[in-house]
């Protein structure tokens, strides 16, 4: 609980130092919400008078206070551009985009622990060098061109999983994810796999796995229950980080696959210069990565009780 308490009290710091670098930098960057809302023709007196309207004609200090005052109350405020509450525009964003990292996370493990495993147990013999040609293979091919490869394979010369879109039913949800997982946990495959080899092969060397060895256990009993479970720890922190290098990264999936999530609607909201859209989905990527590290902790202690201690 001492863990966790300290966790969330690190949200506090994080939040506000990622709002307030995000709330200043945005009105430093060229453009005009308000001309980019009235398009090209617009008059000076129509784009004055609309700044005026959407209150960025105050000065920055009084319009930080008066989002921070709305963000006290889980005002996040509305849209600039489309003048729906931020808080509607999250709530539909986030669920796609939570889904996304968990399906990437999930393919980098399945398919990166395994071959991290199987890297360290046949340590220099064809496997080896293999998975470690597969690896950097993995971690070398940028996501959109898995992307691309994936539906130029699977939606056009052989159609049969979704290229775009979210799905509406738990059937199409799942089969509109699978593409995009695919592509976004193969980038990160490589290095959950270089990690789990390095790992397993250090705790291979401790006079704990010779002594069980000794004793006659099964190797696949040497390797899940005493070796693999303490190698786990470092393979947990890069998995951890990795799901919060996903969700930063969700937009690249997004864009290529067409599907709603919170990169998208970052995309959107800073060619529009809709500066409530970025900050709330700012605030809710901060919060996420916290959570995430913090379910990496919980972790830690499940896979290695001294963690506890």
């Amino acid at each position: 609980m001492r863990r966790i308490g300290a966790r969330l009290l690190q949200l506090i710091p994080t939040t506000v130092g990622a709002l307030l670098l995000v709330f200043f930098l945005m009105r430093v960057l060229p453009g005009d919400p308000a001309a980019a809302m009235l398009g090209t023709n617009a008059t000076p007196q129509a784009v004055a008078d609309l700044r005026s309207q959407l209150g960025l004609d105050k000065p920055l200090l009084d319009q930080f206070l008066d989002y921070a005052s709305g963000l006290m109350r889980l005002d996040l405020g509305r849209s600039l551009a489309l003048r729906t509450p931020v808080t509607t525009l999250l709530a539909q964003s986030v669920v796609p985009t939570l889904l996304l990292t968990f399906g990437g996370t999930l393919v980098s493990v399945l398919v990166g622990v395994p071959l991290g495993v199987l890297a360290a147990l046949k340590r220099r013999t064809w496997l080896d060098y293999l998975a470690s040609v597969g690896a950097l293979l993995g971690i070398s091919i940028p996501i959109f061109v898995w992307g691309v490869l994936l539906l130029l394979a699977f939606a056009l010369q052989w159609p049969v999983l979704p290229s775009a879109g979210a799905g509406d039913t738990p059937i199409n949800v799942g089969r509109s994810l699978i593409l995009p997982s695919i592509a976004t946990g193969f980038f990160q495959v490589g290095l959950v796999a270089r990690i789990t080899r390095s790992s397993l092969l250090s705790v291979l060397a401790n006079d704990y796995v010779r002594t069980a060895r000794a004793k006659g256990l099964a190797p696949p009993a040497v390797i899940g229950r005493h070796a693999l479970r303490n190698a786990l720890i470092p393979v947990l922190t890069v998995i951890g980080l990795n799901a919060g290098t996903l969700l930063g990264g969700a937009v690249v999936a997004e864009t290529v696959f067409t599907r709603p999530g919170l990169g998208r609607l970052i995309l959107d909201a800073i060619n529009a210069r809709d500066y409530p859209v970025i900050q709330g989905v700012m605030i809710v990527s901060v919060v996420l990565v916290v959570l995430l590290n913090l379910v990496t902790d919980l972790l830690y202690t499940a896979a290695d009780p001294r963690v506890r201690a």
